[in-house]
């Protein structure tokens, strides 16, 4: 009897917190069913998750041999590598035209660590921060758990589901904002802003008082017109990239952030407590990418091929409805003529076609039970296989 009451009273102490209460990121679990079917001895294609096929740039793993036979992988500045920061301030001079001081650059570890680190830095609990939907889950979830309240403001055909300062500042009114969240190349939709419409939004934004938070983290794959970054239209905006998408370096975990100078010290001080610094044989690497960006530009080319196969093949297996796929690597597909549940959509195609998809209601839970988003980082042998799977388990 005593141990019972001694094991609820421990239970009630362990209580997980409510701010630990968001939902899961779906796609992880379509990875772990798909890893299932695999255990098995099944073969599944990849379409879930945005992860590159092909490995980091053969300079950047160059470069970690080097330092791991030096002997020696220490901490680092919690701003990150100064010569790493330096390097990321003139990918922006010589990628963008953009004149940035390696003094605002902080490294993170990945795009999600910037994200905390922003949302820390920029915001109380109980701010009210605008997110698109569709939209990528975590921006909703990191929020949440920080006490912050994500506000949903859904997107269109008629803009090419990319906010404008019209529908942020009628959010706005409806009740105050502290911020807005963007990506373009926008996760998973595909759709990119113009420079026009990006500086339309940020200047709305800014006039509003509205603070901008800027996802470029799929910058470097565009297809529709070149990337355009918040970084070279307001001085105030903050960036978020990343190297795992372009760099293909998604284990490696790390990221950037292009801050305000007013928040260079305060997200330092962050840094400094949340993690000390960024894991430095990711940082060496990382610098070392920039010079491998030859190799990278082939492996965009496979991923045009494949946006290709996609967009000529899935129409024949009877998906004809998506959304245009200016950049990133995915295609966000309407599947509302087959079913009225997206979940259960996936589920069955991962089971019986073996071909595993992240179901719409992970990135938009208004209207997301009518997509699928199928990533194609794959090879373009794998994508026309799945385009036949998926016209076989349609007809």
């Amino acid at each position: 009897m005593h141990d019972a009451t001694l094991r609820n009273r421990l239970g009630q102490w362990l209580e997980p917190s409510r701010r630990s209460d968001v939902p899961p990121f779906m796609v992880m679990d379509v990875m772990a069913a798909a890893a299932r079917i695999e255990a098995a001895g099944g073969r599944v294609i990849h379409m879930e998750v945005g992860q590159p096929a092909a490995g980091a740039p053969r300079t950047a793993i160059a470069a970690a041999h080097a330092a791991l036979e030096a002997g020696r992988i220490d901490y680092t500045s919690a701003l990150g590598i100064p010569s790493l920061r330096e390097r990321i301030a003139r990918h922006y001079r010589d990628t963008y035209r953009c004149d940035v001081s390696p003094e605002r650059i902080v490294v993170t570890t990945g795009s999600s660590g910037g994200f905390i680190l922003a949302f820390l830095s920029m915001f109380e609990p109980g701010d009210r921060v605008a997110v698109t939907v569709p939209g990528y889950p975590p921006y909703r979830h990191i929020l949440t758990a920080l006490g912050c309240e994500p506000v949903l403001i859904e997107t269109t055909n008629e803009t090419r589901h990319a906010l404008t300062g019209e529908a942020l500042i009628a959010a706005h009114r409806r009740a105050p904002l502290k911020g807005v969240l963007v990506g373009s190349p926008a996760n998973p939709t595909g759709t990119m802003m113009s420079r026009e419409a990006l500086a339309g939004l940020i200047a709305a934004a800014e006039d509003a008082g509205i603070r901008f938070i800027s996802d470029e983290i799929y910058h470097g794959l565009d297809y529709a017109f070149p990337a355009v970054t918040a970084a070279a239209l307001s001085e105030h905006a903050l960036v978020i990239n990343s190297f795992s998408k372009y760099f293909c370096m998604t284990g490696w975990r790390v990221g950037w952030m292009v801050v305000p100078e007013i928040l260079v010290r305060p997200i330092e001080r962050l840094q400094q407590n949340l993690s000390i610094s960024v894991p430095s044989l990711s940082q060496i690497a990382a610098e070392a990418a920039f010079d491998g960006a030859a190799e990278m530009e082939e492996i965009k080319h496979g991923y045009q091929e494949n946006r290709r196969i996609l967009i000529d093949g899935l129409p024949k297996a009877g998906l004809t409805r998506f959304l245009p796929a200016d950049g990133a690597f995915y295609l966000y597909a309407d599947v509302s003529d087959f079913t009225p549940d997206s979940f259960e959509f996936a589920k069955q195609m991962l089971e019986q076609a073996r071909v595993a998809a992240t179901p719409g209601v992970d990135f938009d839970p208004i209207h997301g039970r009518s997509f699928i988003r199928f990533s194609y980082a794959r090879s373009p042998d794998e994508m026309r296989e799945a385009v036949d799977r998926i016209a076989e388990w349609l007809k």
